[in-house]
């Protein structure tokens, strides 16, 4: 559940901030940084673009690998593949090769954010879209507090790290410090919403529900995100920059 409403909304948030740069029906060049299984990846290659996907996760690559032959030859050919860093963009890449770049769920395992913050702002191309993904440390206290863990919310309200679904202590963020960063990376804010207000103290394994009803959570989900203060409280930011 948690998963599929983070995937839906990032990307309903996504395509809005695309739609509202590029003309209708223009093929971008998108680079993902950090890709994971492709869900993003592949999903913008459905849609006409040309995607490179960066992943230094063997296993996660591989995953990606398997997804994407069991698309259509079309599809297929506008994704490439490429084993490595987000860090090592330079080695890759021409600065100003993507017309957006994806940076989803990568940022809190990055020991130095801004450099790599930076290296992926000059892979845009002028005004091109900076998408990022990131945990709020503003709403750290929000899962353990909704589950009863009084101790954990208690320790959250003074931390900037949490335990992810492996066990690793990671970093969260802060929506000032970030917009400070992208302003200093000559990429600043355009918009910003939140991503999993009301479902992320769900149970991990909890299945989806029908389907009207999911999209009534969806829906609500969507507007919360949207909406002042909740999105606040969100447990995950979704920040877009513009390159300047």
């Amino acid at each position: 559940m948690r998963e599929t409403v983070r995937q839906e909304l990032i990307a309903r948030q996504l395509d809005e901030q695309i739609a509202g740069r590029y003309p209708v029906g223009q093929r971008l060049r998108i680079l993902d940084a950090g890709m994971g299984q492709g869900t993003q990846a592949l999903r913008l290659a459905r849609a006409g673009h040309t995607v490179t996907g960066l992943e230094a996760d063997p296993e996660l690559l591989k995953a990606a690998r398997e997804s994407l032959a069991t698309e259509p030859a079309g599809i297929r050919e506008r994704v490439r593949l490429v084993e490595g860093d987000g860090r090592e963009t330079g080695v890759h890449f021409l600065p100003g090769s993507f017309d957006v770049v994806l940076c989803h769920g990568v940022l809190m395992y990055a020991d130095e954010p801004d450099a790599l913050l930076a290296g992926l702002a000059r892979m845009l191309a002028p005004g091109g879209l900076l998408s990022l993904v990131v945990r709020n440390a503003e709403a750290l206290a929000m899962r353990p507090g909704l589950a009863g863990d009084w101790t954990g919310a208690l320790a959250a309200f003074e931390s900037d790290t949490y335990m992810d679904a492996a066990g690793f202590k990671v970093r969260a963020d802060r929506l000032d410090a970030l917009e400070s960063t992208l302003a200093g990376i000559a990429a600043p804010l355009h918009a910003w919403y939140g991503v999993r207000v009301f479902t992320d103290g769900l149970p991990g394994d909890l299945g989806l529900p029908a389907a009207e009803e999911l999209e009534r959570l969806l829906a609500a989900e969507d507007r919360a995100g949207r909406t002042d203060p909740y999105r606040g409280i969100a447990a995950l930011l979704h920040l877009c920059g513009v390159r300047g």
